[in-house]
């Protein structure tokens, strides 16, 4: 390669994380788009490393990883800089505002909860960040709106499958749902035919079984097929 290839690829490269770096104020536009955020729960070190960086390779843009792992604000930290301007890193159990402070000062750029406490909104949505709260029940997904979330994890989903989300999108049309818990391959065509706007994926997604085995490729290859999968649905 020559060295005005070289420039000229650097030049890109950074125009490319320009992008992304102006764009970041408003994630939830991101999540609708993208529609699939990978949920790390408990891997730590050069294995978290190495599998976020299968999943993005493989096309998945977003990424948390939950407070609840050890070292999490570091890994939020190095992944930040690690993978700026290929993916979006944020912050997941965030239960708190005292977790949410060090969450963004650790670099996350979105917080997702599995509860709801509208103090924890306020407080990102007054630094720029947008939190997804969970919720399960209508009077839940009201107050977290009012609350100023922008979308809603809905969780857990796996004992109430599409149907539950059908019902509740009946009078709440106007809130975007994120759907987590029970969306595997074979059925998340039947939650975005029932109103799902985006999913949090964990170990349907985020592999246990490869990433113990250090089969970072086949990772590689099956988070692409989700993103394909989620890219289709219309």
């Amino acid at each position: 390669m020559t060295q005005m290839q070289s420039q000229g690829i650097d030049r890109l490269q950074r125009s490319e994380n320009q992008n992304i770096v102006e764009s970041a104020q408003d994630m939830t536009s991101h999540l609708l788009s993208e529609r699939i955020v990978a949920i790390f729960r408990g891997y730590t070190g050069v294995q978290a490393d190495s599998a976020a960086g299968a999943l993005i390779r493989g096309g998945v843009k977003l990424v948390e990883v939950t407070l609840n792992t050890e070292g999490a604000l570091h890994i939020l930290h190095r992944w930040r800089e690690r993978f700026e301007g290929m993916a979006w890193i944020g912050a997941g159990t965030v239960l708190d505002v005292d977790m949410a402070k060090n969450a963004i000062d650790s670099g996350a750029q979105y917080l997702i909860s599995p509860n709801l406490d509208e103090q924890v909104v306020a407080y990102a949505a007054d630094r720029g960040i947008d939190v997804w709260p969970g919720v399960l029940t209508p009077t839940e997904m009201v107050r977290a709106w009012k609350a100023g979330a922008k979308a809603l994890k809905l969780f857990p989903l796996g004992t109430l499958g599409p149907d539950y989300i059908r019902e509740v999108r009946g009078p709440l049309s106007h809130i975007p749902i994120m759907a987590t818990g029970g969306v595997d391959l074979g059925n998340i065509e039947a939650y975005w035919q029932a109103g799902a706007s985006a999913f949090g994926l964990g170990s349907k997604l985020v592999r246990s079984d490869w990433i113990q085995a250090g089969n970072y490729e086949k990772l590689e290859e099956h988070a692409s097929l989700w993103v394909t999968k989620a890219q289709s649905l219309a």
